[in-house]
């Protein structure tokens, strides 16, 4: 399939099939009790990642057929798509599984589009949250119980910066360090790809991350971050590339709003 310039048709059937997988996690979540296993690399996984995977891919297919999927569980039953030079998604279907598991509501589906190497197109949603963050383009937007806005990051203040950083995977140590570079920056704690979209939405400025990630971690909430003129880097300035197959693993990188 030949995607259009103009990707913004894709956004609301995008967040309809995200809104689905995420009905089917609530299920799981409002549950007395649902099992947790782990997988061949130590990480958690329960069988509201599985469901949920399960409408997100047929639903990327008849939305954009031939297009390949990259989902975190099938990668990890071993189905690894060939993704060659054209677009592809990236799909992690519960992101933040510690902190499903923890019931502290911070955990996202995320679905992203990367084109030539680039996020172009993102659905971060946090159904415990009633909260949908979109973008493509160089437009973003937020849903809640508000209801629906464009959003956009802010400069980078010359002091008192918000930075976010993970609940379940923190280095103290290098963000010490690092912090030293921002007088009178405060430190904000979020689960899953929620730090990044803090930064899209203008609550906060900086997401670095010490520690591996995978790129279906975060392409969705980049994708958005993009779209609100943020940034997302390696800490020497070069720009997050997509489609490191067959592991696809990032390195350590910084997620900013405007410079």
């Amino acid at each position: 399939m030949t995607l259009p310039a103009d990707l913004s048709p894709l956004l609301a059937p995008l967040e309809d099939l995200a809104r689905r997988a995420g009905t089917v996690i609530m299920e799981v979540y409002d549950s007395a009790d649902f099992a947790v296993r782990d997988k061949s690399d130590a990480s958690p996984v329960t069988e509201a990642d599985e469901k949920a995977e399960a409408i997100i891919l047929p639903g990327l297919a008849a939305l954009t057929p031939g297009v390949p999927v990259v989902a975190e569980e099938s990668v990890a039953a071993g189905r690894i798509p060939e993704i060659g030079a054209g677009p592809f998604w990236l799909v992690d279907p519960l992101d933040g599984t510690k902190e499903f598991i923890k019931r502290n509501g911070e955990f996202t589906v995320n679905i992203g589009l990367i084109k030539d190497g680039v996020p172009v197109l993102g659905v971060v949603l946090a159904p415990a949250r009633g909260e949908l963050w979109s973008g493509t383009g160089a437009s973003a937007f937020k849903e809640d119980a508000q209801g629906r806005r464009p959003i956009a990051c802010r400069p980078l203040p010359a002091t008192g910066a918000v930075v976010q950083t993970s609940r379940s995977h923190r280095n103290p140590e290098a963000m010490d360090t690092w912090l030293k570079q921002f007088p009178g920056a405060t430190l904000g704690f979020a689960g899953s790809s929620l730090k990044f979209c803090l930064v899209a939405e203008g609550t906060a400025d900086l997401y670095p991350r010490f520690g591996p990630t995978c790129e279906w971690d975060i392409a969705a909430a980049s994708a958005v971050l993009l779209a609100a003129g943020g940034s997302v880097t390696t800490f020497d300035g070069t720009p997050m590339a997509y489609g490191k197959a067959p592991k696809f693993l990032n390195p350590d990188f910084i997620a900013r709003g405007k410079a």
